[in-house]
């Protein structure tokens, strides 16, 4: 049983099946890993009841990103560190004018409610999964991690062919980069245990769609199998902080 299972009618499953939809594309052979906007503005300073939460960080997503995301998120990237793999993270901080949050602000009552300024806690990493030093950070200013930033410049000179895309919300951010990678002939694969959205709707709805026509969208453990799979160190002749990693492993 699919995650989006109890949204389809029968006439769905009919349509896309005949239509040939949802077949898998297959891991790459050099998967970067993506968290997306992992940040205390979508996730909250604490697992607490959503409605609770939206009171201080408008953007917020509830318990599911403390309960369920973030720890799945830290053992893929437990397994992608000991691989030595690339670990690409996005936030997204504004200005405090608001100037590049463009027509975006039109969406929500609340835009300008302070947690979307550089500099304020909301746009930080969560601290248990926060990044780094031989990570990369991408500052994003629209949903796509491709759009406006150097990210596929990043992927290129890595020989990074694939994405394993974590982080939120599912139907905004992680939507937007997974449909972007496809553009750009990047192969992407989503464990639905690491993405959360602040509607259960919209989360499953965003996956089944993906999953029928872009990206593949799988389990967290079928993601770990995969990645324990691959050989240690593809990167470090590509990535500098891989081949330190490399040889601080060596000493």
């Amino acid at each position: 049983m699919e995650i989006w299972d109890d949204l389809l009618t029968d006439t769905d499953r009919a349509v896309f099946e005949a239509a040939g939809w949802g077949r898998r594309a297959g891991y790459g052979k050099r998967p970067a890993i993506m968290v997306i906007d992992v940040n205390y503005n979508f996730c909250g300073d604490r697992a607490e009841p959503i409605l609770e939460s939206i009171k201080r960080w408008r953007y917020a997503c509830g318990p599911e990103a403390w309960d369920r995301a973030i720890p799945a998120i830290l053992q893929i990237l437990d397994v992608a560190r000991a691989k030595r793999l690339p670990v690409v993270y996005t936030t997204n901080p504004r200005r405090a004018d608001g100037f590049d949050l463009g027509i975006w602000s039109l969406k929500s009552t609340r835009a300008e409610d302070e947690v979307d300024v550089m500099g304020h806690k909301g746009n930080e990493i969560v601290a248990e999964v926060a990044p780094r030093p031989d990570d990369l950070l991408i500052e994003k200013r629209k949903p796509s991690a491709f759009f406006g930033t150097p990210l596929m410049s990043h992927l290129n000179m890595m020989g990074a062919d694939s994405l394993i895309l974590t982080g939120t919300t599912t139907s905004g951010c992680v939507r937007a980069t997974a449909v972007d990678a496809l553009s750009y002939d990047v192969r992407v694969t989503i464990p639905h245990e690491a993405v959360f959205d602040r509607g259960d709707l919209s989360h499953k709805a965003t996956l089944f769609d993906l999953h029928m026509k872009y990206v593949d969208v799988t389990g967290l453990d079928d993601v770990l199998s995969y990645l324990e799979g691959l050989p240690v160190g593809l990167f470090d002749d590509t990535y500098p902080p891989a081949a330190e990693a490399a040889r601080r492993e060596s000493r």
